[in-house]
């Protein structure tokens, strides 16, 4: 999409690199995307052929394998990826949210064991928060982890864990003070070999087909002390310090894939006709595409605005809800009037905007949903 205002967010390198993440995209992720869909996770070497590339944990320090770089190249690589919808990737939770937790809170062997790994895609992680009965309040959490010597007994059972299937580790958020609510959480690192830990089969979503989610269960798994993830009771701490990234990943991606919605619209109408003459020449078609284009060009900026403040550590959480809410009910809204205009055929599986449609329902609802967003935005006012 050619945008009013030119982005000045990115340099050469970012460019450079942009171009590499949109070959990968092109020749070895859209091909294979709809049998993804069909077997409900991706390719187990996509992982290795990315992390080759340098597409996992570009901002891990060299030391443990990473390339260094600043968050610019992660969002090059979560634009990219979004402008394809090729949503079956769960690169951006395994490089920025596994990966970051055990970088910034565990100890050099946990950095050790598992970082370069994780950035050669040779070990896939997940995070598991969510329970049956605990979503956007994680004071809910049920999983116990009961200090047993040198060991923790892990017990518990996690839901819609993106990831789940194909992980080989696991940060599982437990409580280890139960009585203490939210300050009695910590973190894990659990290995999905541990005796007692099992992955039911993918879940079926109405959207995001090709990303494996699942359900996991503990069950007596015992879990090495050194596997906590930085002090006992301080998991819940840790958490909040990192959701303000989380949330602007979800609206950096919110962005990427309205823009792409916008662009195959425009092609459509622009091929489609109906009554003589192109759909786009109609009145009401070439309002509504303003319209959208304007407030995609809105979020766009607040989005890169928001980056810069985040390169500048000066991101609040606040700020990263009202990204987060904005442009994902955005998202959404895009979508919904771009299927309209595509009409019966933008309910047709095999056009891009039909699944980009159903894979950006779930954007209002993870990382905290929009309701729980706008009372976090409202306790500031």
């Amino acid at each position: 999409m050619s945008l009013t205002v030119p982005r000045t967010l990115f340099d050469e390198d970012h460019e450079a690199f942009r171009d590499t993440a949109r070959r990968f995209m092109e020749n070895e992720v859209m091909p294979h995307h709809a049998r993804w869909e069909e077997q409900q996770h991706v390719d187990r070497d996509i992982w290795t052929k990315a992390g080759e590339q340098g597409f996992l944990c570009p901002t891990m320090p060299e030391q443990y394998g990473g390339a260094g770089v600043d968050k610019r190249f992660s969002v090059v690589v979560m634009e990219e990826a979004a402008r394809v919808n090729a949503t079956g990737l769960g690169w951006g939770l395994h490089s920025e949210i596994v990966a970051p937790y055990i970088l910034h809170y565990g100890s050099d062997y946990l950095k050790e064991t598992y970082l370069p790994k994780m950035a050669s895609g040779e070990m896939i992680g997940a995070i598991a928060m969510t329970e049956p009965a605990a979503g956007s309040d994680l004071q809910g959490v049920r999983t116990t982890a009961v200090k047993d010597g040198d060991d923790y007994i892990l017990n518990g059972s996690k839901i819609f864990i993106t990831n789940g299937y194909l992980a080989d580790l696991v940060i599982v958020v437990a409580k280890t003070a139960p009585e203490k609510g939210a300050k009695g959480t910590s973190l894990f690192v659990v290995d999905t070999s541990m005796a007692g830990f099992t992955k039911a089969k993918p879940l079926k979503k109405a959207g995001m087909k090709a990303q494996d989610t699942c359900e996991l269960y503990f069950d007596n798994v015992r879990v090495p002390a050194k596997n906590l993830l930085g002090e006992e009771n301080s998991g819940f701490v840790y958490l909040m310090q990192e959701l303000s990234w989380e949330r602007m990943q979800i609206a950096v991606i919110s962005m990427a894939s309205a823009e792409a919605a916008l662009d195959w619209t425009i092609q459509y109408t622009s091929e489609r006709k109906a009554f003589g003459q192109e759909v786009l020449k109609f009145q009401n078609t070439r309002f509504k595409l303003a319209e959208l284009k304007t407030e995609i060009q809105i979020g766009r900026v607040f989005v890169d605005r928001c980056i810069e403040m985040l390169l500048e550590e000066k991101l609040d959480p606040v700020t990263a809800s009202m990204a987060k809410y904005w442009c994902s009910d955005l998202q959404f809204k895009v979508m919904d009037e771009c299927v309209q205009l595509h009409g019966g055929y933008g309910y047709m599986w095999e056009y891009p905007v039909t699944r980009a449609w159903a894979d950006a329902r779930v954007q209002r609802i993870y990382g905290g949903t929009n309701e729980i967003m706008k009372e976090l935005i409202g306790r500031s006012l």
